[in-house]
Parts: structure tokens; C-alpha cells; sequence
């Protein structure tokens, strides 16, 4: 989706703010009606009936009737869309939309005449009941039947038009890349290259606590409150949006550059489970799981190959990761000694010295990930080959 930051001014964004909240309650609505359901009851209302009750509370509540309706039946048809999906197995079963983490709205039937460039630098968008709103022109709009507006945790607004980009013509160089992923180094490059995802700055790694202790104190409620969590907010979704621009310009100079890229298999949602565990049996090293964690997701792990799948199509290959950073890539030994340190690869066998994830990042690209019985988990021959049988002796 191409997406913009949206520059409203203080009685737009007022009215903005009544779309999100009445989208919100909408969707809450609708998501308490299908949690009550179950099939004592009979069937959960469908669109046309959830669409007809809408109209009955839009009749009965003025605060509601003064919304946009085109805002709040688009909101029943998305969730209609995401019951499906859920009962297709394809996403999630939808919850309940939280207020300042969920704000945001959709817009159909987009007509051309509903954007329309200002400037080298600015465009408007018509929203309803709202006018036109003008956004920054950063790059070329394109044709869109669908947008969707949304305000994050530190208030800005953004607007997505429904298109999908194309992807990434491939150089047709027929060069392969295997791409390590730890916490130390974002992305080793079986190139030789070491990618970092920039992080906090020094002053904001200070600040950020400091303000987290101050919220914890605060009162619930109070005017004090609300600006401690937007002064949080500026500060992490800056170091998102550094994290998000480091991985579009990776995932984009990779896809420019290699026809097939290679990745660990990694189950990120599993490894980034919290360690508490239960009243009854409380987890170990919780602290420091609950960091290492944080730097498996500040690292952006996820979000790069999702981005990868997405610029280029098909030219994406996921590699067991079973001991690929225990195999020597030069002469294929598998050892847990040949691992010194976090930094520094020193096969046992061969003698073989490199940095451990390059050398992580070559047994990717050649495909080479290693089972637990240290066999080859791709296309290379096992490690002892079948021996032919004799004969049975007859007549003895």
C-alpha cells in the first residue's frame, strides 16, 4: 500500500477523531455480538442484518446519527470480510479494537476527482463529512478505488491507498544470497556484509525509562497521564519508523540485487513467547528472556522477510535452520565447538576461520541446513551412502 502522512487542521482532525471512534464502536459491537453467539442461541447476525441494526441505534442515538454512515457500514463489511477469513483459516479470528491503538477507518468508491495535487510538494483528499484534507506528496499517487486513515499512538495521520505495489524486477544474474539473522548483527550477507537495524539513539535509551517510571506513578485518568503516554509514544514510534525505513531499504536493495534469496525458516512468534510462566510453576531468567525478546523484535526479523515475499515474489526460499551456524561451510563439519564465540567461527576439522554469521550465512545460500542426526536437510547427499547387500547364500 502507498502510504502518506496526512496534515490536517484542528477542526478536521476533531472530526476525523469522531470516524475513529465510531468506527471502533461499530467493530466492538459487532465482535461482542459473534463472542456471545454460540449454537444454542442460532445463527450470528449477518451484514444485512448487522446493517439493518445499525440504522435502528443510528435512528435512536443522535451522537451516532451525526457520523458518517458510509464510515460505519464499511466497518460491517470489514468485519464480514474478516469472519471469512477467519473461517477460511487464512487470519485470525478478529477481537475488540482498543481505543489510541486501533484508530483508524476505511473509505470505498474512491473517485479521481476525490484527490487532487495542490503543488510539487502537496495533495488533498476529500474525506466525508470532513472536506478536503491535504497530505504530503512524497511520492506519485496512484489510482486507488479504497484508502484507509489512521492515527497513531503519537497522533499523526496517515492515509494508505488500496494498491498494490509491483514488484522487483530481478538483475537475472542468477546470484543466490543467504541472509543470517541474529541480535548483534540485524543481517549477515553471505557476501560478506554485516547490516545493522538502527536502534534508540543514546539520549532516547535514557529518556524512554525514565519516562516509563514517571507513567507508572502517574494518576489514571489525569491530564499528566496523557501527555507522559504521548511523550512515549513520539519517542518508540521513531525508533519504528527508523526500523521500518532500514527494512524497506534492505529488502529493496536485495531484491535489486540477487535473483534468489535465502532465509532461515524461524518460528519468530514462538522464540518471542514470554518466559513468566504460571503462579504455580513461575519461569526462569525472565528478565533476560524478556530482553532478548526485544531485541529479536527491535532487530525487525519479521518484517524483513515479509517485506522480501512481497517485493519479490517466488525468488524467496526458507532454509531449515537446524545447526547452520555449528557447520563449517568449507569442509561441511558439524560441531558445537566450532562455534568460539557470538563473533568468531573455528571449525575443529579443517581449521576453517570466519566470522560465525557469514559463515552462518553461507550454509544458507548453498542450502546446506543440517537435521539434528546431522544429516542434510537440503539438496546435498546424506552423509553415508547406502551399501549393497550380498547375496543370500543358498543351499547352505
Amino acid at each position: 500500500m502507498s502510504r502518506y502522512r496526512l496534515y490536517p487542521a484542528a477542526d478536521q482532525a476533531a472530526v476525523m477523531g469522531e470516524h475513529c471512534g465510531h468506527a471502533r464502536y461499530v467493530w466492538n459491537l459487532a465482535v461482542e455480538q459473534w463472542a456471545w453467539w454460540n449454537p444454542r442461541r442460532g445463527p450470528a447476525p449477518s451484514y444485512a442484518e448487522q446493517n439493518r441494526q445499525l440504522t435502528e441505534a443510528r435512528r435512536e442515538f443522535d451522537w451516532l446519527a451525526a457520523g458518517s454512515i458510509i464510515v460505519q457500514q464499511q466497518v460491517l463489511r470489514d468485519f464480514s470480510t474478516a469472519m471469512a477469513n477467519f473461517f477460511r483459516g487464512s487470519h485470525r479470528k478478529p477481537g475488540f479494537r482498543k481505543r489510541g491503538r486501533s484508530e483508524g477507518f476505511r473509505i470505498v468508491a474512491v473517485k479521481a476527482s476525490d484527490v487532487r495535487q495542490v503543488n510539487r510538494r502537496w495533495s488533498e483528499l476529500r474525506v466525508p463529512k470532513v472536506g478536503w484534507v491535504r497530505f504530503r506528496r512524497s511520492r506519485a499517487v496512484p489510482d486507488a478505488k479504497s484508502y484507509r486513515i489512521t492515527r497513531d499512538r503519537a497522533g499523526r495521520w496517515h492515509v494508505a491507498f488500496a494498491v498494490v505495489p509491483a514488484p522487483v524486477d530481478p538483475p537475472g544474474t542468477g546470484e543466490v544470497v543467504g541472509v543470517d539473522r541474529g541480535v548483534a548483527v540485524s543481517a549477515a550477507l553471505s557476501s560478506g556484509e554485516l547490516l545493522h537495524c538502527p536502534g534508540p539513539r543514546p539520549a532516547e535509551a535514557v529518556r524512554l525509562p525514565r519516562l516509563r517510571r514517571r507513567l507508572a506513578r502517574a494518576k489514571r485518568g489525569s491530564n499528566r497521564r496523557a501527555r507522559l503516554r504521548t511523550r512515549i509514544a513520539r519517542l518508540t514510534t521513531r525508533d519504528a519508523d527508523r526500523r521500518k525505513d532500514w527494512v524497506e531499504k534492505t529488502s529493496t536493495d536485495l531484491a535489486r540485487r540477487f535473483d534468489v534469496i535465502r532465509v532461515e525458516d524461524l518460528r519468530i512468534r514462538n522464540m518471542t513467547r514470554s518466559a513468566r510462566g504460571t503462579v504455580e510453576k513461575p519461569g526462569k531468567n525472565v528478565r533476560q528472556k524478556a530482553g532478548l525478546n526485544r531485541a529479536i523484535l527491535g532487530a525487525g526479523w519479521g518484517l524483513l522477510v515479509q517485506r522480501l515475499e512481497q517485493k519479490a515474489p517466488g525468488r524467496v526460499e526458507k532454509v531449515p535452520a537446524a545447526l547452520t551456524s555449528q557447520r563449517c561451510s568449507a569442509c561441511g563439519q558439524v560441531a558445537p565447538g566450532n562455534r568460539e564465540s557470538q563473533a568468531v567461527f573455528r571449525c575443529v576439522a579443517c581449521g576453517y576461520t570466519a566470522n560465525a554469521d557469514i559463515n552462518a550465512a553461507l550454509n544458507i545460500a548453498a542450502g546446506r541446513a543440517v537435521t539434528a542426526r546431522e544429516g542434510a536437510g537440503l539438496p546435498v547427499p546424506v552423509n553415508r551412502e547406502p551399501q549393497p547387500s550380498p547375496p543370500p547364500l543358498v543351499g547352505v
